[in-house]
């Protein structure tokens, strides 16, 4: 049975003057703010689109990580994932880079290497965001 997840967003004047933000139905921690120069220059403080993505690759791929090292006999201890979404003003997303660090027990490097790029090609996420470029950086703790 499929399942839908809804997020919105409210933005009011122009690009570059205007701002928004943005709210997910699961969440009760309020609103998120938007503006350009955030998207454009980065912000600590203000959220992007692409800082949306991030944490959808991450948190999807580290699910799927964790999927396939159990069903290759080796359950994780942990999976800490970071991805890093690359934005370039008048091009657009131009990647997604994965870093993730695993405690593993009972796996070698390379079996692990393997594991994760099937995981990265797996990953929902990873295929909604096949017109990017996806790298990898995984490392056994």
């Amino acid at each position: 049975m499929p399942v839908t997840s809804e997020a919105a967003a409210t933005w009011t004047g122009s690009l570059t003057e205007g701002s928004g933000n943005v709210s997910f139905s699961s969440s009760h921690l309020g609103t998120f703010p938007l503006d350009w120069k955030a998207r454009s220059e980065g912000s600590e403080t203000t959220t992007t689109p692409e800082e949306l993505i991030a944490a959808a690759h991450s948190s999807c791929f580290s699910m799927a990580l964790s999927h396939a090292l159990a069903g290759n006999g080796t359950p994780p201890e942990r999976v800490d994932t970071t991805a890093s979404v690359t934005f370039k003003p008048g091009t657009g997303i131009t990647g997604s880079h994965l870093n993730v660090n695993a405690i593993v027990p009972g796996i070698d490097a390379e079996t692990f290497q393997r594991i994760a790029e099937e995981a990265k090609a797996g990953c929902p996420v990873s295929q909604a965001l096949a017109g990017i470029e996806i790298t990898l950086e995984a490392t056994l703790a």
